[in-house]
């Protein structure tokens, strides 16, 4: 269809000449149901259920331009993923500023309302920085008159549904018109979600490349449509050999495994074989990647060197212990169709927005925290599968589950290829999810007694399966712990947050872990002696917002020395120490130990079994829970412990010890660089005021540029 023939469907001359400019030549099928539909000639809702690739971006999109263009209003684009955060924004910024579009992205920091995010037109954010920002009431919230809701098939994720659910039971309570575009993989149940948000349905299955799923058993690859296909063996591993057909093809693949440990071996099996597949110009620019993957941090560590290694032949692992930044680089590489081979874990899936003419499954079964090994539910594996086949590039696509037995390859051909996916179902209903909600209700007026809560409780999607005072007894538990622990207050009849509990929704954290940390912070208070940088550590890895770290074998024995040696110096009561989660706290807090000891990166990771991407982000969430005990210590006016900890939780930020913390406050100077500027003599700004570019020059790890940067800097 023409573009000038969306007229007919309610699109201006404005909209169709903004598609024109961004590039839109085609309108696929499920765009055009969904103009069909109303989407540019009503103010109704949609949920938009179609596979991966199929256009629903630009369905939303569609609606943006309307709500810019039209109604001169406000887009919220929530999205579950920072990265996926970053990702939306670069698209967005790159084909909408020649349209004079102001697209501003909003992710972290959730001790702030943002003002300045009121200039934009279109506000890219995750889901908890929506809460965040419901929570502190930023005025300009009232101007959003379209959310577009990405991967709204999550809300049934135990983890990050509850937030998305909350955050657009919000804006519909507070704002009754705002219009909804939610954006779902295929799901059985989508007439639920659309009778939740009071939304029109369009349901597809078009594809730009056509998806055949098959099984692969005993060298050869069995299809949906009845074909088969023989598979060279190469190697003594299937999923490789699967892999390699593909490239011989001239395509690429994408195995999906289930944990870290094997996407790296699994990597390194197939490097050799892939490659002997490269062309001499193709090992050029992957010679140029792996230096890329090396320099992307400061210090290089064992899974760097691996990594940058292996994408010497083509190769690369994909996993949550990789450093964004060479996931980056990894993720460019692929789409270019440089590397050849990706293998990722199952758990990232969701983030992956990687085509490839063959994806590879060879885990259906996955660890469950709390359940232990369980098979990978139908909606994922579908969401994995779609991702074969490049739109301009390959003619189908090919998602390959394998199976180690005849009555393997059955069962999986009728749960996954011919089985329908899940039910989306609300995880709200519980104490631990609803703790959180019920205080920010109350903390910005949303809600003055129990029954208005389960009035804001009807606007989410858990009222769609159960009636609100289902949860009756769950409601009256949490306000009971609140009011106990002295975060809501009963006054003229009315519920009111206090300062400690206005302050604790504001942070953004579980009001169970604001509890843990006002009592560490009330004993630190008391203290005169022993009370040092672990004692904080301890306290923010004893909270549910903290991801602490795994328990292997061998930490049992490691432990216990450093519990005995450091007894008097925790905050909390102590357990057993043959106690788990007490162990893993305590593994948690002599990772941030070293970390602001300078310990070496490499040395930490590698010891500890951690990735740098790891790191990173118990780096992040602990200096944020330092921040939170900071806040909270105000609150309480405990002045010992907040004058303590400020300096710790920059020593955490930054990871150093407490001399270098002038230094690494000039911007790009980190760890390394300034325990080098230091060691060189170079101690305090005043002795970079003095030196020359020249005599920085020399100091290791600081270059030309980077002493001229210095000198901007402090003078």
């Amino acid at each position: 269809m023409q573009l000038a023939d969306l007229r007919r469907y309610g699109a201006s001359h404005t909209i169709i000449q903004s598609l024109r400019d961004i590039g839109i030549k085609d309108i696929y099928p499920p765009q055009l149901e969904a103009l069909r539909l109303g989407l540019l000639s009503t103010k109704d809702s949609f949920v938009i259920a179609s596979p991966t690739a199929s256009g629903k971006t630009l369905i939303a999109e569609m609606a943006i331009l309307k709500t810019i263009f039209e109604e001169v209003g406000k887009v919220i684009y929530l999205v579950p993923l920072r990265a996926l955060a970053g990702e939306k924004y670069a698209d967005f910024s790159r084909k909408y500023k020649p349209l004079g579009i102001k697209v501003g992205v909003a992710t972290g920091d959730y001790d702030s309302r943002d003002p300045y995010l009121a200039a934009y037109n279109v506000i890219i954010s995750t889901n908890e920085k929506m809460d965040s920002l419901l929570r502190h009431s930023s005025p300009w919230i009232h101007d959003i008159t379209l959310v577009v809701a990405d991967e709204i098939h999550l809300i049934t994720d135990a983890h990050r549904g509850p937030t998305l659910e909350v955050v657009l039971a919000r804006l519909r309570q507070t704002n009754p018109n705002i219009r909804v575009v939610a954006l779902s993989a295929t799901i059985r149940n989508v007439h639920d979600i659309a009778r939740w948000l009071n939304a029109r349905v369009l349901e597809s299955t078009w594809r730009p490349v056509p998806l055949k799923e098959g099984i692969y058993f005993d060298k050869s690859i069995l299809f949906d449509d009845g074909s088969h296909k023989e598979v060279e063996v190469a190697t003594i591993y299937d999923p490789i050999n699967i892999a390699l057909s593909v490239l011989d093809e001239g395509g690429q693949a994408l195995i999906f495994v289930n944990t870290r440990k094997s996407t790296e071996s699994v990597a390194a099996q197939a490097a050799k074989e892939v490659g002997k597949r490269i062309s001499d110009g193709e090992r050029k620019v992957l010679e140029q990647a792996s230096e890329e993957v090396l320099k992307a941090l400061a210090e290089p560590t064992r899974i760097c060197r691996r990594l940058g290694e292996l994408v010497k032949y083509g190769v690369a692992f994909h996993h949550a212990g990789i450093h964004s930044r060479q996931r980056k680089i990894v993720e460019d590489f692929f789409r270019e169709n440089r590397i050849k081979l990706l293998v990722a874990t199952t758990t990232l899936a969701m983030g992956l927005n990687l085509p490839s003419r063959r994806v590879i499954i060879r885990d259906w079964w996955r660890y469950q925290p709390g359940y232990g090994m369980g098979p990978i539910p139908v909606m994922e594996i579908k969401q994995m599968g779609g991702r074969a086949g490049r739109p301009g590039y390959d003619d189908h696509g090919e998602a390959v589950l394998i199976a180690k037995s005849r009555r393997d390859q059955a069962f999986l051909f009728e749960k996954y290829v011919g089985g329908e996916p899940e039910q989306v179902i609300s995880k709200l209903g519980t104490e631990s999810a609803l703790r959180s909600h019920i205080l920010a209700c109350v903390a910005t007026f949303l809600a003055k007694s129990e029954g208005e809560i389960l009035d804001f409780i009807s606007y989410t999607f858990f009222a769609i399966h159960k009636d609100p005072t289902d949860i009756l007894s769950i409601v009256r538990e949490v306000l009971r712990f609140l009011i106990e622990e002295g975060m809501i207050k009963e006054e003229g009849g009315n519920l009111k947050a206090t300062p400690f509990g206005t302050r604790v929704a504001q942070l953004y954290i579980d009001p169970l872990s604001a509890v843990i940390i006002r009592d560490a912070l009330f004993k630190a208070e008391e203290r005169d002696r022993d009370l040092t940088p672990f004692s904080f550590f301890h306290a923010i890895s004893a909270t549910p917002d903290m991801m602490v770290l795994r328990l292997r074998k061998r930490d049992y024995e490691k432990l216990t020395p450093h519990i005995v040696a450091r007894k008097d110096e925790f905050l909390l009561p102590l357990p057993g120490e043959e106690d788990q989660e007490f162990l893993a706290q305590v593994k948690t807090a002599l990772v941030f130990l070293e970390w602001i000891e300078e310990t070496p990166e490499d040395k930490i990771v590698g010891g500890y079994h951690i990735g740098p991407g790891d790191m990173r982000a118990l780096v992040e969430l602990g200096e944020w829970l330092l921040y939170s005990s900071y806040e909270i210590g105000r609150v309480f006016k405990l002045r010992r412990a907040v004058k303590y900890l400020s300096p710790v939780r920059k020593r955490l930020a930054y990871g150093v010890k407490e001399e270098l913390l002038e230094l690494v406050a000039l911007q790009g100077i980190g760890r390394v660089r300034g325990r080098n500027l230091f060691n060189a003599g170079y101690r305090t700004i005043r002795d970079l005021k003095k030196a020359d570019i020249e005599a920085l020059t020399k100091v290791p790890t600081i270059g030309k540029e980077m002493a001229k940067d210095i000198k901007r800097q402090v003078t």
